[in-house]
């Protein structure tokens, strides 16, 4: 019988990625920063690297629910508005062996991510 074992690493890896997610949104969102900075994500990519991701393949994207620059540590996001923050990853050809049963694997420029919004605590 044909187990999918591969696919746990998937789901792991999608799961390290939300787990980060989170991570960063409470440090950035809190009431000391208000931001998540060039700084933060160097560190996260390291932290993701230790899992043995790729880091230069890790895509970070950071915005507000105002509009304005959720990575600008000059310019911290006020108390109430919202840090969204998307961390994706390309599957690397991890699904390939799915074409063995029939199916066919994402596109090569699929990903896989982790995200979320939280409010910002700073107050200036």
């Amino acid at each position: 019988m044909f187990s999918p074992i591969y696919k746990h690493v998937l789901v792991i890896r999608q799961a390290l990625l939300q787990q980060e997610a989170d991570y960063l949104l409470e440090i950035g969102a809190s009431g000391r920063y208000g931001y998540i900075d060039g700084d933060m994500v160097a560190e996260s990519r390291d932290r993701l690297a230790s899992y043995g991701f790729n880091a230069p393949m890790l895509e970070y994207a950071v915005t507000s629910t105002t509009g304005a620059e959720g990575d600008n540590a000059s310019a911290p996001l006020p108390r109430g508005t919202g840090i969204q923050l998307r961390i994706t990853y390309p599957y690397e050809n991890l699904l390939n062996i799915d074409r063995l049963i029939g199916l066919e694997p994402p596109s090569g420029d699929a990903r896989i991510g982790g995200g979320g919004m939280k409010m910002s605590e700073y107050v200036p």
